[in-house]
């Protein structure tokens, strides 16, 4: 087996830096990924600065994953080599669970994520279980599948299994790598779609990417701007603010929902009766299953939706990754592997 170039972190909080490993062989149900793009996600931190539970390291982070299959392993079907897939933070199911037992992968409790149950996409190379891949369409380039594989999946799920209808007032809460991806998909499902972001510069941008409205929370009465319009149907939360979040509660009408896909540890301040004298709800969405990923990088093909991205060279990951961090990116980073 050929050793290939992997982006690893030896302890808690330290520096990124390029490695030389063997590449792993896919074990049965399993194939191995010619890694031609990885996107470069703020979770990350959370693999990075030891955030999560059972991570051990050092650690290869990236679950924003393109590329094409270089090997399939014993007992996977319908996957060949050469095949263009994607893997996002939905690495794969173990089928056994009770939520797998119901179909409703995307809770499995044993979720096999990318760079926790194995080495991520920061590399050449990535094994992953057969059960995580998703298709990519020719309309799309590894570097526009990567980040649609996790950020794209995860405001397009949301939003597809709220209540909202086309033609529906839908805000999206933010304007970063989640929001300007939201604001897209919105718009193209046909939603009267609204911004609410931090400052009249965004505006222009906002329309740009397909909203209708625009709300500067520096300056206006969120909840009082929605209700004008005549109450959102949905608010897609992506900002990681949860007081900004509760503010927007007030805006949506009567069984409005808020979705909530930005994660805050803080509590979000609501009163119970906030929510009952509307029958609004508060619903969270994690990113979704290798399926909805499929048909998240479908819809994108379809319309035309496509993340705008930094690109950067593999060995310049530990770079693009502070530049992540310091919410430098516009609006997400994507490495290359040159494959």
């Amino acid at each position: 087996m050929s050793t290939i170039r992997s982006v690893t972190v030896s302890e808690p909080s330290g520096k990124l830096h390029v490695v030389e490993r063997e590449a792993v062989a896919p074990a049965h149900g399993q194939v191995r990924i010619a890694v031609e793009a990885c996107g470069v996600c703020h979770t990350d931190s959370q693999f990075v600065d030891n955030h999560l539970p059972r991570l051990t390291f050092p650690v290869t982070p990236g679950h924003e994953i393109a590329g094409r299959i270089a090997e399939v392993g014993p007992g996977v079907r319908r996957w060949a080599v050469g095949d263009r897939v994607a893997v996002g933070w939905f690495g794969g199911h173990c089928t056994y669970c009770a939520p797998c037992r119901r179909g409703d992968f995307v809770h499995c409790e044993q979720a096999q994520v990318p760079g926790l149950a194995y080495p991520g996409g920061y590399a050449e190379s990535v094994t992953v279980p057969a059960n995580a891949l998703a298709r990519v369409p020719d309309e799309l380039t590894a570097v526009e599948a990567a980040p649609l594989a996790c950020a794209g999946v995860t405001t397009f799920a949301a939003l597809r299994r709220g209540q909202a209808r086309p033609g529906d007032l839908v805000a999206v809460l933010g304007l970063g790598g989640l929001g300007h991806l939201g604001v897209q998909f919105a718009a193209r499902m046909g939603y009267d779609t609204a911004v609410i972001a931090r400052g009249e510069e965004k505006a222009s941008l906002a329309r740009e990417l397909g909203a209708r409205h625009y709300i500067d929370s520096t300056r206006q009465d969120v909840a009082g701007e929605l209700t004008a319009l005549g109450g959102a149907s949905a608010v897609l939360a992506t900002a990681a603010n949860a007081d900004a979040m509760a503010v927007a509660v007030d805006g949506l009408k009567a069984n409005g929902e808020l979705l909530v896909v930005g994660i805050d540890a803080a509590p979000m301040q609501l009163s119970p009766l906030q929510l009952i004298t509307n029958s609004r709800t508060v619903h969270g969405h994690p990113s979704g299953d290798a399926m909805d990923v499929e048909d998240t990088l479908a819809f994108a093909a379809l319309h035309g939706i496509r993340a705008w991205v930094e690109e950067a060279p593999l060995e310049e990951a530990a770079a693009a990754y502070d530049r992540m961090m310091r919410n430098e990116a516009r609006f997400r980073m994507v490495l290359t592997t040159g494959a």
